[in-house]
This record gives C-alpha cells, structure tokens and sequence, in this order.
C-alpha cells in the first residue's frame, strides 16, 4: 500500500483556452492528494479542442508543466493527455457471428471477435475508430444480455458504441508533448475523464448526461446501467459566448469576457432593469454602461441554443426515458449562474452542477475543485486506476482488474494508429 501512495500520476489537459497539468497521488483512504497544478492560457494554439499551432500550445503546456513542478516538486516527464474536439464523433452498430458449436460455452475469445469485427468499418476518410464499446448483447434470440459468457447457443449478437476521431488530431497531440519534453501515458477522451472526476456510481447506474461545457466545444457523454451509451461533440463553448457579447455591447473580447464571468446569468428574467456595469473606455474615451439583464440576454440566447443541441443528443440516443440521474453539467461553462435552471427549462431533467470534490482529500488547494478543472482530475484518477489495473501496486478482484484494464483499450488502439509516425515504445 505504500508503494501505491507513493506512484505519481500527472494530468494535462490542452483546452481551447487554458493548458492545465495536475500532479496527484493517492492516499491511503482512495482519495486523491493533489500535488502541484499549473495553468496557463492556450495563447490561440487549440481552436475548439484540437491543435491549431504546435509552437503556442507547446509553449502553454512547458509554461504550465514547469508551474506545476515547482510547485509539487516533481520532475514531471509522463502524463495522461485529453482529447476532444469536433472530430469526435460516435455511432451505433450491431455485429453478429455464427458460432459452430452451439453446445459449447460462450468466451470471451468470441466476445473479442464480435468486438474486432466493429473495427473493419468503413469510417470518412481521415477517421479512424478509437473505441468500441459493448452495449448489450443477443443470444439466438434472446436479447439484453449483459455479459453472455458460460452461455450456450448458435448465434451471438451484439450491440456496440463506436467512436471515431481524425488520426491528425491525435498525432498533433502527441507531436506537442513530445517536443515539450514529456511522454503520453495515455491519451483518453475528455467527456469519459470528467465523467470520472464529477459522477457518483448511482448515477451512472440510474442514467445520466454529463455537459462539458468548455472554451470551445460542449462534450455530451449519456451513462445508463454503468456502461456509456451516446457521446457528441458540440462545437460551441465558452468563447462563442464572449463573441457574442463582444459583438452585442460592442466592447473588447477581455472586457466581454470579464462581464461573462463576474456579471453574466443564464436567464435574464432573474434581473433587474436597473442593475448596470460601467466598462473604462479606450484611451481616454468616457465609460460605456452596459445593462446586467440585456447582457443575460445575450447569454441566455446562446444558452438555450447549446442546451437544445444537448437535448437533440439525448433524444437521438434514444435514452430519454432512461435518465433517473438527469444533468450533470461541468466545466469553464457550468459556473454561469442560473445555467442549471437553464438546463431544465430546456430538457425536463434535473440538473446539478458536477464538482471534482468527491476523489479530493482534504487540504487541497480549493481552486482545483471548480468544475473548471474536472477533465484535468479526472485525467489523474484514469491514471491512477490504469497503474492499479497494469502494475498492480493496490490490491484490487479479478473482476475490478478485468473492468479497469479496458480503460487501456483507447491507448493501445491509437498506437497501432501511430506506430509509423511515431516510436510509441518509448512511451508506455
């Protein structure tokens, strides 16, 4: 057990507006100790989640490794790395094999091979498939089998969660870290990281929908029964947001983003006529007084368009009925007021805010548990469960070993991906 407290786990997330690392461990009660954290702005290297200028986002992620490692005193060479962006994409497939005997028992050989033919689809050009996730299953007929094997039968079916993403993206990424210096542990989607840091089990079980909202893009993930059933990317974030508002008050995109952050509200009802904010003029000029409530409008209008994106998601994912856990919604975007009130008016589910608190030890610095950073700890806790499932330095079942070994998947797909571009040996 000591061995595990002391294996270091360092999370960086590259979003359109901020490249955050966190440095963690876990304690001896499972919870993680939070070592060090280092932020800094994109500098305009990531436009909606994926790499747009290697030389910025390098300078933003060594600016922010360097932060972090004078503040946690660690000499941070690996880290678990998100990715996101509008390339992501998802899809619903059915496979089915005929087996020669049906008298013999179901294994997970023929499970694999159900779940490699997923693979051999035709994906857009550029497209590659990252993850092939098991739904359910059919059994000569039988349908809702969760886990067929022992079974016996002929025919087995199965329903699976398949997402793509561009090869580009992902060499882009790597290419970043590598001339910063460091190497990828893993490379995991950053609605299933912020999933892990901001979801409790109950509600994973029961069915929920985590909203992601960041700087350029807004993840949708739909859990039910434990096992992720529709993710969308959604390519509108805080940003679009802050344009609006510059473009509506006609003032500077700082000036915009501050009134987002300080003043800004979800739903403009909630306001007062009277209440007005005075923003410095240029140069000399006289002060510009913009109305609180005409403000929200803007936001609430931006809002509610994002929201009815959200809820198309859900309905196409045929899950509507099935989300007794309702709205989580986390990231940059959640922390606008009223947005949760928002979001039910929009969809008829209830709503929270996700907070990373609940993996923290106590103690920890009280900035890393805005929901800002829940796809950072997130990253950190994916981490930590792939040490545990790979090397073994906490003691954990069969079963716990079976579930958290698939987490792997995504690293191993994407450096069959990259084996020509890039010598992935050296970095697991």
């Amino acid at each position: 057990m000591a061995e595990a407290q002391e294996k270091i786990i360092v999370g960086l997330d590259i979003g359109t507006t901020k490249v955050c690392v966190i440095v963690g461990r876990a304690n001896e009660f499972g919870k993680v100790d939070i070592l060090g954290m280092g932020k800094v702005a994109s500098h305009g290297g990531v436009t909606r989640g994926v790499v747009s200028n290697i030389d910025k986002t390098v300078a933003a992620i060594q600016e922010a490794v360097r932060e972090a490692s004078e503040k946690s005193n660690v000499d941070i060479k690996r880290v678990q790395v998100g990715i996101a962006g509008a390339h992501i994409n998802s899809l619903q497939h059915r496979g089915m094999i005929i087996r020669n005997d049906g008298e013999a028992e179901i294994n997970q050989e023929d499970l694999k091979k159900l779940e490699n033919d997923m693979f051999k689809l035709a994906v857009k050009p550029g497209d590659r498939i990252i993850h092939v996730l098991p739904q359910d299953y059919t059994v000569d007929d039988e349908p809702g089998i969760v886990d067929p094997a022992g079974m016996a039968g002929v025919k087995l079916e199965g329903n699976f969660h398949i997402i793509t993403g561009q090869i580009s993206a992902a060499k882009n990424i790597y290419k970043c870290v590598e001339k910063s210096g460091l190497k990828v542990s893993e490379l995991a989607l950053e609605p299933l990281a912020s999933a892990e840091a901001v979801l409790s089990k109950e509600e994973l079980e029961a069915g929920v929908v985590l909203v992601d909202i960041g700087g350029g893009t807004t993840d949708v993930a739909i859990f039910h029964d434990n096992i992720i059933r529709h993710t969308a990317i959604i390519p509108y974030g805080g940003n679009v947001i802050t344009e609006d508002i510059k473009e509506g008050c006609n003032v500077m995109k700082a000036h915009a983003e501050l009134l987002k952050v300080k003043f800004g509200s979800a739903l403009a009802n909630e306001l007062s006529e009277s209440e007005i904010v005075s923003i410095p003029g240029i140069r000399g000029r006289e002060a510009r007084e913009i109305s609180i409530k005409n403000l929200s409008k803007i936001i609430q209008a931006r809002i509610e368009e994002i929201m009815e994106l959200v809820y198309y998601e859900i309905k196409a994912s045929n899950m509507e009925k099935k989300l007794a856990g309702g709205i989580v919604l986390t990231g940059g975007g959640s922390q606008l007021k009223h947005i949760a009130q928002l979001a039910e008016f929009v969809t008829g589910l209830d709503a929270r805010i996700g907070y990373p608190n609940e993996h923290l030890a106590k103690g920890m610095v009280d900035e890393v548990k805005s929901p800002i950073y829940a796809t950072s700890v997130g990253l950190v806790l994916r981490g930590l469960a792939d040490e545990r499932a790979s090397g073994g330095t906490i003691n954990i079942s069969g079963e716990q070993y079976q579930e958290e070994k698939k987490k792997t998947a995504l690293f191993d797909r994407i450096k069959d991906w990259l084996k020509d571009e890039v010598d992935v040996a050296d970095y697991k």
